[in-house]
Parts: C-alpha cells; structure tokens; sequence
C-alpha cells in the first residue's frame, strides 16, 4: 500500500514539473511565491475542492465545471490527433457523461436526499477521466450503457425513424400551406 502512495505521490509530482501540461507555470508560479511545494499546493487545492463540493453553496456549478471543463479541452486535442483512440476514449466518456445526465434529469429527486451527492458525482466524473485504459467510463459504457443499448437500439431506430419521417410530413405540409396563402 505504501509502494502504491509513493507510485501516485510520484506520478502527480512528475505531472505537476511536466512543461507540457498547461497547469505547470501555474503552480510553478505559486511554489515560487509561497516557498511551498507545488505537490501541497495541489494538494490544498484539492481540500478545498472536496469541502466545497461536500458543503458549498452552488456545488453543482463546480461539479459540472470539472465534469465538462477539462474533458472538453482533452476532447477538442484529441479531434486534433490522427490516431483514433484517444477520439474513442473520449467519446465514451461523453456518451457515459450524457447518460447520467439524462438520468439525474428525472431522478432529481436523488440530488435532494443523498448527501454529499455532488460530491460523489465529481468523483465518478473523476473516475471516469482518469487516463487508464480501464477508467469508469469504459467500466461503465462496457458493463451498463452497451448492453442497454443493443437491447433497445432496434427500438429506438425505429422511434426515431417514425418520428423523423412524421416530421418531414408535417413540414411539407406547413410550407404547402404557407405556399397556397
């Protein structure tokens, strides 16, 4: 366990000096104005994070921040890249990111009564980014969202098909009658 805290430790250090990261003159900039080490400024940051999103007003703003922020950037480089697995990652963590979306947008009611949930969704947000080849958003895509998917896709083509040819039926037929007049 102590070999791990040290492997992470270490990680976030490297992370924290890497010049190509854009955080890195940040917290350069703060280890040289306070004479603290960028890994307790990082860390204190993350503190504050976490009594934020546990007892903050708006915690859900800082929340969706870190939940949208950082994986756009990442997923606006990864457009730009010619290999097509880092557009893979991201777009499953956008399809994980929207499902839970959808599904906080009906069961709001669970915002209300769990505590701290504001909290615990940044962390599986976090989760979900984390750059590992098994991160929450392929857990998730692979053992929840895919098998959901296949069952109803059939289902839901044909919805979306019905409606969308109910559509261009309705249309016609407004600019008939905005024709005729």
């Amino acid at each position: 366990m102590a070999n791990k805290l040290e492997e992470v430790r270490g990680s976030i250090e490297a992370s924290l000096k890497d010049e190509s990261k854009p955080w890195t003159q940040f917290f350069k900039l703060a280890e040289e104005k306070t004479n603290v080490p960028r890994l307790y400024i990082f860390a204190g940051g993350v503190v504050c994070v976490i009594l934020y999103l546990a007892f903050g007003y708006g915690a859900q703003i800082l929340c969706n921040l870190i939940g949208v922020a950082y994986p756009a950037y990442i997923s606006m480089k990864a457009i730009e890249t010619r290999t097509k697995e880092d557009d893979t990652k991201w777009l499953t963590y956008w399809v994980t990111f929207g499902v839970l979306s959808v599904f906080e947008h009906f069961f709001f009611f669970v915002v209300q009564i769990v505590p701290l949930y504001w909290l615990l969704k940044c962390i599986f947000h976090i989760w979900c980014m984390v750059p590992l080849e098994s991160n929450g958003s392929t857990f998730m895509y692979n053992r929840v969202i895919l098998p959901y998917f296949k069952k109803y896709e059939k289902v839901a083509d044909d919805f979306i098909s019905d409606t969308t040819d109910k559509l261009k039926q309705t249309a016609g037929e407004m600019i008939s009658k905005v024709k005729s007049t």
